[in-house]
């Protein structure tokens, strides 16, 4: 039996307008936003009221099609595309969908591109749901062959570590590093993961917990300096995370502390995957010192926000006064130390010629 499809993170309401749930006011809240132009779809990326490479590329495209429903000559559409392009520079996904929408209405009449913009985004949205329930596939046959070579070892459950938050809420649905997780009745072993807290957004603890005690996965928030021990103590049979973009030799950039996991994963021989929509795979970058990485408010990093005990929320500084801050959103980690890209289409070496062939097979490269 086919597993329900999770939540959807983007939907379209009966008059056609884009929500979304405002990720800044999770977990303690579920508050529904409408993204309505293109100024509201640039604001929601640029925010992280919507974040994860997927979504965002998702509603990229969506603020494509807004602006060509104000302005559909060729000038509108290169401003647009540029103005949501400039909203965050590192995930590729946004270049991307924008791209595959541009191109695709490029060379329409004026008058007709903004429903085409429209359409095409909605394929976007429906290939990646498809994508990612393809690479949950994958991964959960992964984690089955790990816990059928450790069966009888021990009887607990499968511990899996994973960073950040990509999950549903990164996504359309299922997510890419979270989505073998929706599909349980294929690993043939109870599951426990070990949700990253990922500072200084809390992403995993806020997002990725709050994304699996929904859909009633097995969980533990631990500090992100614990999965190192965890891994010396034998506590994590595989890591998996996800990514903004992939190089074209392998390389991986995903938020900031991934690089640290792989190292701790390499030296305790625990197998390091990377849930790669072969979209975030990006040609054009050789390796990962030609990826951008992305400096954010170091408002972030001194300070933080949580929930009172009446219920309010409230934001508290950690840091002393005038002491400096730096934020970068992203590292990269080296094709070396992942174990497989494991993208829709099956799990590959972290290669330039495996990352070749796979998109030969694709009609493209």
């Amino acid at each position: 039996m086919t597993p329900p499809t999770p939540p959807r993170t983007l939907w379209l309401d009966d008059r056609s307008r884009v929500m979304t749930l405002d990720q800044t006011r999770l977990p303690f809240e579920q508050i529904v936003i409408e993204l309505d132009s293109q100024a509201a779809c640039g604001h929601a990326i640029r925010t992280m009221q919507v974040r994860g490479a997927p979504l965002i590329g998702a509603v990229g495209a969506y603020g494509l099609a807004f602006a060509l429903r104000s302005d559909s000559s060729d000038l509108g559409l290169q401003k647009a595309f540029e103005a949501l392009l400039a909203s965050r520079p590192t995930a590729v996904n946004l270049r991307w969908a924008l791209t595959r929408v541009a191109d695709r209405v490029r060379v329409l009449a004026p008058h007709e591109r903004a429903q085409a913009a429209w359409d095409e985004a909605g394929v976007i949205c429906e290939e990646d749901v498809t994508c990612n329930r393809a690479i949950g596939v994958e991964l959960a046959a992964l984690l089955s062959g790990i816990a059928q070579r450790r069966e009888g070892a021990d009887g607990r459950a499968l511990d899996v570590l994973t960073h950040c938050n990509a999950g549903r809420l990164a996504t359309i649905a299922y997510g890419t590093a979270l989505a073998p997780f929706y599909l349980l009745e294929r690993i043939s072993a109870p599951v426990h993961v070990w949700v990253d807290e990922t500072r200084p957004r809390n992403q995993g603890a806020s997002l990725t917990a709050w994304e699996l005690g929904q859909s009633g996965v097995a969980h533990t928030v631990i500090a992100d300096n614990a999965g190192g021990l965890l891994m010396m103590q034998g506590r994590v049979d595989a890591v998996i995370v996800g990514c903004d973009r992939v190089a074209a030799n392998g390389d991986v950039a995903n938020k900031v502390g991934t690089y640290l996991k792989a190292l701790a994963a390499r030296a305790h021989g625990v197998p390091f995957y990377v849930a790669c929509p072969t979209s975030t795979i990006d040609l054009q970058a050789r390796d990962g010192e030609a990826i951008e990485i992305e400096a954010r408010d170091g408002r972030e990093l001194s300070h933080v926000a949580g929930r009172l005990a009446d219920g309010s929320r409230a934001e508290v500084q950690l840091v002393p006064d005038g002491s400096a801050t730096f934020n970068p959103a992203f590292d990269v980690t080296p094709a070396a130390l992942v174990t497989a890209l494991v993208t829709e289409r099956g799990a590959i070496p972290a290669s330039g010629a495996a990352i070749a062939r796979l998109l030969n097979t694709r009609g493209q490269g």
